[in-house]
């Protein structure tokens, strides 16, 4: 079973859906820690009903210290919006996904995370949206992909009512990808990952 980590920045939907894959079994791991870089955020209430550590961090070097000193295998990133240092990521290459609300690579990078990201698939003009969970490199949502699901734009879209459905293939998609990771499923290769399902 793998130690998982988990680095939020808001209410923590994403957070829910692994640490429910965990507590049914569907994971192979549990979440033994939930760090945000902002206080008083919902998503460290949910962490605390499931008698799950916490911490308020903002300094990559405290979070890497944390991280090893509860021997974490996954470091996922669920609605973290912050970039990780260069240090962060070699400290845990290839152990770091991030789950980004556009197919990337469209949508995505410096500036896009949040309503932004669906006001601009919907003034672009895009027909398809959807999430895609990722390895995390140096770049900002450019490291290898692991799954993307694709939603339909409609015509009467709002960013709200596109956020919502690209959440629900959120929560699938990154649970999935976290079982395959702890499962043993996934192999880095160049620029790919294949499933070994």
């Amino acid at each position: 079973m793998l130690n998982i980590a988990v680095l939020i920045s808001g209410g923590g939907s994403n957070l829910q859906s692994i640490i429910d894959g965990c507590e049914s079994g569907y994971i192979n791991g549990m979440v033994k820690l939930v760090i945000s870089n902002k206080d008083n955020v919902y998503g460290l209430e949910r962490a605390t009903k499931h008698n799950i550590k916490t911490f308020v961090e903002k300094e990559d070097e405290k979070i890497i210290d944390l991280l090893n000193k509860e021997n974490i295998d996954l470091v996922v990133l669920a609605g973290y919006l912050k970039i990780i240092s260069p240090k962060f990521v070699e400290a845990f290459r290839n152990k770091i996904i991030n789950i980004h609300p556009s197919l990337i690579p469209a949508f995505c990078g410096a500036g896009y995370y949040g309503k932004k990201v669906h006001e601009s698939v919907i003034s672009y003009g895009a027909k398809l949206s959807g999430a895609t969970v990722h390895f995390v490199d140096e770049g900002a949502d450019t490291g290898p992909i692991i799954m993307q699901k694709s939603v339909e734009v409609k015509v009467d879209d709002t960013p709200q009512s596109l956020a919502e459905r690209v959440l629900t293939v959120e929560h699938e998609i990154l649970k999935e990808s976290v079982r395959l990771y702890c499962d043993n499923k996934l192999t880095v290769n160049g620029r790919g990952v294949i499933v070994n399902d």
